[in-house]
């Protein structure tokens, strides 16, 4: 028995570790799997980069900053899996809420947007906002938003960060005016009557990716086999976590004080992709809210990398370089993912990247292995993300 270490934050999207612990599938791939919760990004990446763990849940984003080295010596790291996309919210005060959207209702993110900017404009202090980490999937999705609702990200907001578990304090004690999130945190603020979900990050980019698991390339590289067994443990628990029969007990799982510690009916609701927008209102059905198994959701895309690449450039936190380029494309090892699920009848793309924001309807793709139909992963804006060309998406 092999013994991995596996770091975690208390969301949602941390289900599939937690999963493939708890239901034996690690287990009957002879690892001993141990799970180590901590309640902040940046304490999840020092342990990776430090060897207290082998691999990580973490923001994909956090993996392209470490490895380029941004604000510290870099570190190669490796995402062979991706554990979810989307399920992410943007919650904002209720008082703020109720001027930029129907309470309770999910309406078209661009109004909601340009709604947003009239209000900032006719404010005489910036609205602030807290995001998980500098370099997340939330701050990235929060300001391509803002972006292209005609809000400077640089001048007209403030953006800060707040760990997940304080999100729904801070907002409460005043400290933020809005957060954006993964769940279940806006659900416990909605709960607590201290914010409303005004958008959801599957309306900003539909299959937009989010949580990765993460590994030291070279600890990855000296792991060889186990890290392939480790990657199909936690495909089975994502075959799991998308069957709608075990729904409630796997609630009931990831509520435990070991994990999430909090209520199993929220979470619940995050995996059945119904989401209560504001306290008081019936539960809204969000199609896609979270996608963490299916249509080759957990095949690292290196055009998804490519993207956020491209999205820290866009936030300043990186000078586009070329040579930085090709080491954040680097980062997503399809080849590794590939060699992992090669022979178990998983849907294996035959492509590494694709033109993100390209498929509006879905779509059947090459594969070396099975049948693949990709649905929408469709932008807001309708804009198209080329991983081939950087500069027009700069």
């Amino acid at each position: 028995m092999d013994r991995v270490r596996v770091g975690f934050l208390p969301l949602v999207d941390a289900a599939l570790p937690i999963l493939a612990r708890e239901l034996g599938y690690a287990e009957a791939e002879g690892i001993d799997l141990e799970l180590v919760k901590d309640m902040s990004w940046a304490a999840v990446c020092d342990r990776l980069i430090y060897r207290q763990t082998d691999a990580a849940h973490m923001v994909a984003p956090l993996a392209l900053a470490a490895t380029l080295g941004l604000g510290r010596p870099a570190v190669p790291l490796a995402v062979p899996f991706v554990l979810g996309l989307n399920g992410n919210a943007i919650t904002l005060h209720p008082a703020i809420a109720a001027q930029v959207t129907e309470i309770g209702a999910l309406q078209d993110v661009t109004i909601t947007g340009q709604r947003l900017a009239a209000l900032i404009r006719s404010q005489t202090r910036k609205l602030r906002f807290g995001v998980v980490h500098r370099y997340s999937s939330h701050n990235y999705m929060l300001r391509y938003w803002l972006s292209g609702c005609g809000i400077d990200p640089h001048h007209d907001v403030e953006i800060v960060t707040v760990a997940p578990p304080y999100a729904a304090e801070a907002l409460a004690d005043g400290e933020v005016d809005g957060i954006c999130v993964g769940e279940p945190w806006n659900s416990v603020a909605v709960d607590r009557g201290v914010g409303v979900i005004v958008a959801v990050t599957a309306q900003i980019w539909q299959r937009g990716v989010e949580k990765v698991l993460t590994m030291r390339r070279d600890r990855m590289e000296e792991m060889g086999e186990p890290a392939h067994r480790l990657i199909r443990a936690l495909y089975r628990a994502g075959e799991a976590f998308v069957d709608p029969e075990r729904q409630d007990d796997i609630a009931a799982l990831l509520a435990g004080a070991d994990y999430l510690d909090g209520s199993a009916a929220l979470i619940g609701r995050a995996m059945s992709n119904h989401i209560l927008l504001a306290k008081d209102h019936a539960p809204v059905s969000v199609p896609d809210f979270m996608v963490q198994h299916r249509e080759a959701s957990n095949f690292p895309w290196v055009s998804q990398a490519a993207w956020l690449y491209a999205q820290m450039c866009r936030a300043g936190h990186v000078a586009p370089s070329d040579h930085d380029y090709e080491l954040a494309k680097a980062v997503f090892r399809p080849d590794v993912y590939r060699a992992a699920m090669r022979n178990t009848g998983a849907a294996l793309p035959g492509a590494s990247a694709k033109l993100e924001g390209g498929i509006t309807d879905p779509v059947g793709v090459g594969t070396v292995q099975g049948r693949l139909i990709l649905g929408s992963d469709s932008f807001f804006d309708g804009r198209a993300f080329d991983p081939d060309n950087l500069a027009a998406a700069l």
